[in-house]
């Protein structure tokens, strides 16, 4: 395999230093906190700045857990401008590489495969990640950090312990200076892939470090974690075998649409199935808007801390597959009503759709009503085109006007918090 070099490049404190900017204030040296104050002192920080950061208040915290001697500016949410800054900064990728050696990682994040690119432009790969930083400086007021590895998992790594905990915000590795530099580092979870869960069960057997992996009998780790240990193994020694070119021709063997939210109080089995019936009708609309049909639906609903009750999972399958919300809510209810405690307090609902396909894919069935059918089709056409032209919220059900509905304040959200509309 040709030798490669990749970069990993991040934003650091993305959210905050958005906001930040859009203040005129600096992120390395403002508090500063995004969070959403209607949701009260127990809302988690989507994103706190550098310097409270560097104060001790650890990322993603609750609000009430910010120290009360620290005075910050608490910022709301708004995903619509967030996104329109990621797009910014793709934008700068773009002026270096070309699309295909891009991957967007997550909104502040994104891979680069830069080998062909160094002799380009007659640059180290240092040379190159400072250009790039800077240009996204200028472009748009945020900083960013900078991995740099000859695989994707080196550069990644060199990312997350070493570019954020030095002065100049990048990172370097090779198989060699990994293994020499982070084999014994601590804890395991700064490395990528490796959760809370996974380290316990290799502490268990005295494994501590990346070290103590790579020389671990190896039939012990594929009795622990079958098949994932292959790439544990693998990322101990510094190897990542998977490159831009195999993300970019990957194609899943099947794909699932999934909707799930959590709930701001707990809800009553009635007040529940009213949010599942929402659910359903979002996930029809988004099937309908991109031409898929399922014949497989997963319920799966969490109930309060305080309820002590595992979460109730169930699968319902219909004769052919659909989405029309008249064929699948009845279906899913039926399947909420046989697997939800009665008297359990609701705080989390996922609806999923199994194995869609293409809706001209679709086998007929016997006793299905296409007249029906065909009549549900034009009606969440004509449903979709009035939510593109004048909002989400612009047509809605009667059902989504009920106190406990959900579906309304979902449509000014992106991702789970508010657009900043």
């Amino acid at each position: 395999m040709d030798k490669r070099t990749y970069l990993c490049i991040d934003l650091k404190s993305f959210y905050a230093s958005v906001e930040c900017v859009e203040r005129g204030l600096d992120p390395m040296t403002v508090n500063l906190a995004v969070a959403d104050p209607e949701r009260g002192k127990g809302t988690v920080c989507l994103a706190i700045s550098p310097s409270m950061k560097a104060l001790g208040v650890k990322n993603r915290c609750r609000v009430y857990q910010i120290p009360k001697n620290i005075e910050y500016i608490m910022a709301p949410p708004r995903m619509k401008l967030y996104i329109k800054y990621s797009a910014n900064i793709y934008g700068v990728y773009l002026k270096y590489l070309a699309k295909e050696d891009i991957h967007v990682y997550s909104i502040d994040e994104a891979f680069l495969d830069a080998t062909q690119y160094l002799v380009l432009y007659h640059l180290s790969a240092r040379e190159f990640a400072v250009k790039i930083m800077e240009d996204i400086r200028n472009t748009t007021g945020i900083t960013a950090a900078a991995g740099i590895g000859t695989n994707l998992y080196l550069a990644k790594v060199a990312l997350d312990i070493m570019a954020k905990h030095v002065k100049d915000n990048i990172g370097c590795l090779d198989e060699e200076l990994y293994q020499n530099t982070l084999w014994e580092h601590t804890p395991l979870t700064d490395f990528w892939r490796v959760g809370a869960g996974m380290q316990k069960r290799l502490s268990h057997v005295g494994i501590m470090t990346m070290s103590d992996i790579a020389h671990a009998d190896e039939d012990l780790l594929y009795n622990m974690f079958g098949v994932d240990a292959e790439l544990l193994i693998d990322h101990a020694w510094g190897r990542e075998t998977t490159t831009m070119e195999d993300i970019k021709s990957y194609q899943p063997q099947s794909n699932s649409l999934s909707s799930g939210q959590v709930l701001l109080r707990d809800y009553t089995f009635e007040e529940g199935r009213l949010i599942v019936k929402e659910m359903v009708d979002s996930l029809c609309l988004d099937m309908a808007s991109q031409g898929i049909a399922s014949q497989s639906f997963t319920l799966t609903v969490g109930y309060s801390y305080e309820a002590e009750l595992k979460p109730a999972v169930g699968t319902v399958t219909i004769p052919a597959a659909s989405n029309s919300y008249r064929v699948i809510v009845p279906n899913i209810l039926k399947l909420y009503e046989r697997i939800v405690h009665r008297g359990s307090p609701i705080r989390k609902l996922n609806v999923s759709c199994n194995n869609v396909t293409k809706e001209i894919y679709h086998q007929y069935h016997l006793f299905n009503d296409y007249t029906a059918a065909e009549r549900d089709e034009k009606l969440q056409r004509a449903v979709l085109e009035i939510k593109r032209r004048y909002g989400k919220n612009a047509i809605v059900r009667g059902m989504d006007l009920q106190e406990a509905g959900t579906a309304m304040e979902r449509n000014r959200q992106i991702g789970g918090h508010k657009s900043g509309e």
